[in-house]
């Protein structure tokens, strides 16, 4: 018993106490930092936003040397598309917080540049210096609205371009040639929307395009490419394609390349309508919407909506022409869907004044 109390009186127990308190105290802040780290350290190398004026498509797309294995999906989870509305990417230690903050102040009416600064005063961590966006979307006119951030405290090579419908952005990267790439391959290609995204992603097939991928000879190890269409539901895109992760040394580029052409192979090759089968026509001293189908008599299927997506009337219809009022609708922009079969479907946006 007195050999008992002797220990007990040399351990000093005030000190011993305070020394287990400080330990926890480390143990507890360690955890906090490890936990902050993993939901923050997501970073998207290089992506574009876009949209199409004309067919009120909404486009977003990306690669990182994150896959699926650090964090579910892998790069796409920076893509946050909202149809008819805009997309907006959040990169650079990526957390849930500020792209959902981003996506609520887009829903309530924010512009790109409206949305930015409020991320960056109001970052869920305090730490807007390390973050990245790109976002892009339309007025109430039709307008294309672009925006760009990045902080200073991005890894290097770090950096963005806008132009009228695009934004492009990219941290730890090879240099500025990237984005460079990026930008001229979607401005000279021809076709839609969605075939200039992957050619901007070409763009970027770059060896250590994403310099932590330097070693296996790719340029990321996943990638993805997004489409809306202004009728779409946001968990149901028109296009949806992602590539999580690839084996070593396989390019993500090329894997998501091969899936598009097989989604155009069956969706385009003699699927997807031709414009010219319904033209479509808007008499602004009237405000007359006329629709003119070619052969006349074929049967379709009509639905016009707001710019928020919300449908205002339709009708089904066999007739050489049809036409409805805007007389009584609001000033801003509408998008008229025409539906010929299950499979084969088509919009047009116009600005009623």
């Amino acid at each position: 018993m007195k050999h008992r109390v002797f220990c007990l009186s040399k351990l000093n127990l005030p000190t011993f106490n305070a020394q287990i308190n400080d330990l926890a105290m480390k143990i507890i802040l360690l955890l906090v930092f490890f936990l902050v780290t993993i939901q923050s350290y997501t970073q998207d190398t290089f992506s574009i936003v876009a949209v199409d004026t004309l067919t009120g498509e909404i486009g977003s797309a990306g690669a990182s040397c994150i896959d699926d294995n650090a964090i579910a999906g892998g790069a796409i989870i920076i893509s946050d598309i909202i149809p008819a509305r805009g997309a907006i990417h959040t990169q650079s230690f990526w957390i849930s917080a500020n792209q959902q903050n981003a996506h609520t102040r887009m829903l309530l009416g924010d512009s790109p540049e409206e949305i930015i600064a409020w991320l960056i005063a109001n970052d869920a961590q305090n730490l807007p210096g390390r973050r990245q966006y790109g976002i892009v979307d339309t007025d109430e006119s039709g307008n294309p609205r672009t925006a760009a951030f990045t902080g200073a405290n991005c890894f290097d090579w770090k950096g963005h371009k806008t132009g009228r419908n695009y934004s492009i952005q990219g941290n730890i990267l090879l240099g500025e040639q990237i984005i460079t790439d990026m930008e001229n391959g979607f401005l000279n290609t021809e076709g839609t929307l969605s075939d200039k995204l992957m050619a901007a992603l070409q763009g970027a097939k770059v060896a250590g395009a994403d310099t932590r991928c330097l070693n296996e000879g790719v340029s990321s190890l996943s990638a993805f490419i997004r489409m809306a269409r202004p009728e779409d539901d946001a968990d149901s895109l028109y296009l949806d394609l992602n590539v999580p992760e690839t084996p070593f040394g396989v390019e993500p580029i090329d894997e998501l390349q091969e899936l598009y052409d097989e989604w155009k192979n069956l969706v385009s090759l003699g699927k997807q309508p031709d414009r010219n089968n319904i033209s479509l026509f808007y008499n602004r001293e009237t405000s007359e919407v006329i629709l003119v189908p070619s052969p006349a008599g074929q049967s379709f299927t009509w639905v016009l909506y707001d710019a928020m997506g919300k449908a205002i009337s339709s009708s089904d219809t066999r007739h050489s022409r049809i036409s409805f009022s805007m007389h009584h609708q609001p000033s801003g922009l509408y998008i008229v869907k025409i539906q010929y079969s299950i499979n084969q479907s088509v919009s047009y946006k116009f600005i009623h004044p």
